[in-house]
């Protein structure tokens, strides 16, 4: 018998997200092994993901910083709690989809299964975006990556989102407290935030998101749509293989538990072997 695996995450107001999270690590792990947590008991517990645990619970108060502390502490603890019945915890938020690469054949499941994970381990951050001269809007319709074809290699979403033991995450998930990283070999985590113009601007009309001042996040991350607008994209494998190792051995000086990569900004265009997955 293999490794038991869940996943978690925590909403609001992002059902377009859920939907797609649910479907892709319910296939994986199965949807028993899914835990969402609703911000807010006034949101409505969804009638499309039968058999997912799903909670609704007090919003975590403050403004970005302070509410996005408070929500991953309380999903360490959470997660503290689900590794007394699981071997392994995915922590992703909504828009990330950790995937292994289609070239081994294997699922993701049986990648954990067969992974030595000591404490945690991270996939390479692949931060999609949209290029505005070749892409449309997105649909929930068609796998996102049947829809986009250029990212950002991020030191931002290499995240040390599968634990294996209880651990304290940094805000995002970006780090583990006390804990250096490890990022698996063919492993990635797909961040999926940014990867639409119209959508940005429609989270800018969130009365909740601004008032809670998101506004100015979400402006900065529009960047990575600018970027794979204007730069040349470079080779996916040959580059992943780089930033890989590059991530691997350094470190910013003001965090030594997280990647670093020199401020490089590289473009790739995604490999095609990934269009149906996500």
């Amino acid at each position: 018998m293999g490794k038991k695996i869940c996943a978690l995450t925590m909403v609001r107001n992002d059902e377009f997200y859920l939907r797609k999270w649910v479907a892709y690590y319910g296939a994986e792990l199965g949807m028993e092994h899914l835990y969402v947590f609703l911000d807010g008991l006034d949101q409505e517990i969804p009638d499309w993901c039968p058999g997912v645990h799903v909670t609704a619970v007090e919003k975590i108060p403050g403004q970005v910083v302070e509410a996005e502390k408070g929500r991953l502490d309380f999903l360490s603890d959470t997660a503290a709690e689900l590794l007394k019945e699981y071997d392994l915890v995915i922590g992703t938020d909504a828009d990330e989809f950790l995937v292994v690469d289609p070239e081994l054949g294997i699922s993701l499941s049986e990648y954990l299964d067969k992974a030595d994970i000591d404490v945690s381990v991270s996939g390479l951050g692949v931060d999609v975006g949209q290029h505005l001269m070749e892409e449309g809007d997105i649909s929930s319709d068609a796998p996102f990556l049947s829809q986009r074809h250029y990212a950002r290699l991020s030191t931002r979403y290499t995240k040390p989102c599968v634990i294996a033991r209880p651990v304290k995450w940094g805000r995002g998930f970006h780090r583990i407290k006390g804990h250096n990283f490890h990022i698996g070999k063919d492993l990635f985590l797909f961040h999926f935030g940014y990867f639409d113009m119209g959508r940005i601007k429609a989270r800018f009309d969130d009365p909740s998101r601004r008032a809670a001042g998101w506004t100015k996040h979400l402006e900065r991350r529009s960047k990575t749509i600018r970027l794979v607008t204007e730069r040349k994209a470079r080779d996916w494998d040959r580059w992943t293989r780089l930033a890989r190792f590059i991530q691997t051995v350094c470190r910013p000086p003001y965090a030594w538990n997280k990647p670093a990569m020199f401020e490089m900004v590289v473009i790739v265009r995604i490999a095609d072997r990934f269009s149906r997955i996500v």
